[in-house]
């Protein structure tokens, strides 16, 4: 069937999208053509058109955690938050470090959501993400993974690391690196600075973070081959990469919405909403991290979605686990950097949809003819409020629970098939 979406708003132009199965046909100026005959309509009156966004960083919990998340919700959240596609990360009970828990992942996904959004699993590193014995990459490969990465836990083996590297470039994946001495500041709770001090609790420096990223980087450039930094955090970190890609390394990176919009200050009164790894920073690197997504020396925006339990969040700063859930706020957060001129439209695009799907090889829309039907519209003018009644999530550890935001999805199509 072919499907005519009228009177959107597409950088910041009125056009008609016309779809013909699950493919883009053509994008025009609003107007400029009739629909053809038998076609659908859907008058958009305004709203803003985007591609579906490619998160390349959540954690979906299941197996293992489902009390937390699972596939289904998870993959619900996305839809709603405008994901047309999302990559797990390994940390599930079992870990993703076999091909039979790889599989168990993307049948969830089909059976929760046959239309969408696409599940992308990113294969353990390390067997039980141990750091101590690389994990049969070929096996999950041809399983279904698309990249590689040891989560949260750093490989502190650096010949490990290298095989590992070298291994996944073989297998046309890309290493995934959580970068952190986990020795420096060990036990930390919060960023090492003014905050921690007056909280007289531990807090983790951003040297521990910039120095495995420097290992990183000559390593890369040492063996010719691709690394990606995720989650970065400080101001330090963008210079040891702008360094990198100064030198012609193939390095990439991610930071996520919560380092542009928040500081270590969010902690403040030992709000656990707000403890995240790495930790939120000072204002100068939220700054930073502002300009380095605006110039493209950090390449891509993710959510890291973790979400926890209620309870999980309601102990002491030293009991709570580390995260924030992500899938549900993504883009209202970086929309409400358009409102403030820090980003334009385009650069969310390019953050969220053509950069992760260049990256990591996945398919994406560009609204050229022929790319996949995968789109949404956005109310850029909707007030909001997260909560119960408004996330799909199972978990609602955010500290922008309660907060009013602007721009939402409205409604959101994957392969040309309505979703919502």
């Amino acid at each position: 069937m072919t499907l005519c979406i009228k009177n959107a708003r597409h950088l910041e132009a009125p056009v008609d999208l016309l779809v013909d199965g699950d493919r883009i046909l053509t994008m025009t100026p609003a107007g400029h053509h009739a629909a053809p005959g038998g076609c659908e309509i859907f008058d958009a009156h305004g709203l803003t058109l985007m591609p579906s966004f490619i998160d390349a960083h959540v954690h979906l919990r299941e197996p293992g955690f489902e009390y937390k998340e699972d596939i289904a919700s998870g993959l619900e959240a996305a839809a709603h938050g405008g994901f047309g596609a999302v990559m797990c990360m390994a940390n599930t009970k079992p870990v993703n470090d076999t091909a039979a828990v790889t599989r168990f992942m993307l049948e969830r996904a089909r059976e929760s959501h046959p239309h969408g959004p696409r599940l992308h699993p990113i294969a353990a590193a390390s067997v039980g993400l141990k750091g101590e014995e690389m994990a049969p990459l070929a096996e999950l490969k041809q399983a279904g993974c698309v990249a590689v990465s040891n989560d949260g836990r750093p490989v502190e083996n650096a010949e490990l690391l290298r095989r590992i590297m070298e291994y996944a470039a073989d297998l046309d994946l890309i290493f995934i690196d959580h970068c952190e001495d986990a020795r420096l500041g060990k036990g930390w709770l919060m960023n090492e600075g003014a905050v921690s001090g007056l909280l007289g609790v531990k807090g983790q420096p951003d040297v521990g973070e910039a120095v495995q990223i420097a290992r990183d980087v000559m390593l890369a450039e040492y063996l010719h081959l691709p690394v990606h930094i995720a989650h970065v955090s400080s101001s330090l970190s963008v210079d040891v990469i702008a360094w990198g890609k100064a030198r012609g390394v193939q390095v990439s990176a991610e930071t996520c919405p919560h380092y542009l919009l928040l500081d270590e200050s969010a902690l403040e009164g030992y709000n656990t909403a707000a403890k995240v790894s790495p930790p939120l920073r000072r204002p100068e690197d939220r700054e930073a991290l502002r300009r380095a997504v605006k110039d493209g020396t950090i390449d891509i925006l993710v959510t890291d979605h973790a979400p926890h339990a209620a309870h999980e969040k309601e102990g002491t700063l030293d009991e709570a686990p580390c995260g924030l859930t992500g899938l549900d706020l993504a883009v209202s957060l970086t929309w409400a950097l358009v409102r403030e001129g820090v980003l334009a439209e385009a650069d969310l695009q390019r953050l969220w949809c053509r950069r992760p799907a260049e990256i990591f090889r996945l398919p994406w829309n560009g609204f050229a003819p022929g790319d996949p039907a995968d789109f949404f519209l956005l109310d850029p003018d909707e007030v909001w409020t997260p909560g119960p009644e408004t996330m799909y999530s199972k978990s609602r550890n955010t500290p922008f629970l309660g907060r009013s935001l602007h721009g939402r999805v409205k409604h959101h199509w994957l392969g040309g098939q309505r979703l919502f």
